[in-house]
């Protein structure tokens, strides 16, 4: 068995490749999630490709798709966005540029940010209704159902442990069409003013928390 983390990846992976150059089957193993889904196995995966030795997928339990089944929320369209940033103003450009998705959001977080990453994503999508889960197909297997706001302000959510995927729900309409008013006052504003008086403006004239209009103008500028 050779260990194959972010730590050790390197020095394993000439390895692991010339083990396979020689006609060896090699199996690449977690014990915390599927491999590759955040995960450095994925460079296993594709140096394998590179020098031209197969890949077969055999497929276990997903946290993500586990989540998606329990949470109850749209499933037809989801994105995977992992885990967001750990500091909340590059969290709320995280969350800004996948605001408009077309679907629900699945999101990895740890216990120790959980709140702050629920408020974030009330402040910046929306009160959208959404699901923490909590230790899926394990024997502590929880799951709480609310909107984001109701979430973030669950005294019980501060105190949990294990690992933890959130699931929100696709952009409400009338979020989506307030969403889409912002964008055209906002470029409006950015030909006469400072990106910080354009938030500003835009914040005032529709009634929303600056936080959230100037985190929607950052992804606009990430966009463009």
């Amino acid at each position: 068995m050779q260990r194959f983390d972010e730590h050790a990846a390197e020095r394993v992976l000439p390895k692991v490749l010339s083990m396979l150059a020689e006609g060896k089957v090699v199996a690449l193993c977690s014990d915390a999630g599927t491999p590759l889904v955040s995960d450095p196995g994925y460079r296993l995966v594709i140096a394998a490709h590179e020098q031209g030795s197969a890949v077969y997928p055999l497929p276990g339990a997903s946290a993500v798709l586990a989540a998606l089944v329990l949470a109850g929320l749209p499933t037809d369209r989801f994105l995977f966005a992992g885990f967001l940033p750990h500091k909340g103003g590059p969290r709320e450009t995280a969350l800004a540029e996948v605001r408009d998705v077309p679907g629900s959001l699945v999101f990895f977080e740890g216990p120790s940010r959980l709140q702050a990453s629920l408020a974030s994503m009330a402040t910046v999508l929306g009160d959208r209704p959404a699901a923490v889960t909590r230790e899926l197909t394990k024997i502590h297997e929880t799951c709480v159902r609310g909107t984001l706001s109701q979430l973030a302000a669950d005294p019980a959510l501060a105190e949990v442990k294990g690992e933890i995927v959130i699931v929100v729900g696709p952009p409400l309409p009338a979020a989506k069409a307030q969403a889409e008013s912002a964008d055209e006052l906002l470029a409006e504003a950015l030909t006469r003013l400072s990106p910080g008086e354009a938030a500003t403006e835009v914040a005032q004239a529709l009634k929303l928390p600056r936080k959230t209009v100037y985190a929607r103008l950052l992804a606009m500028k990430s966009a463009s």
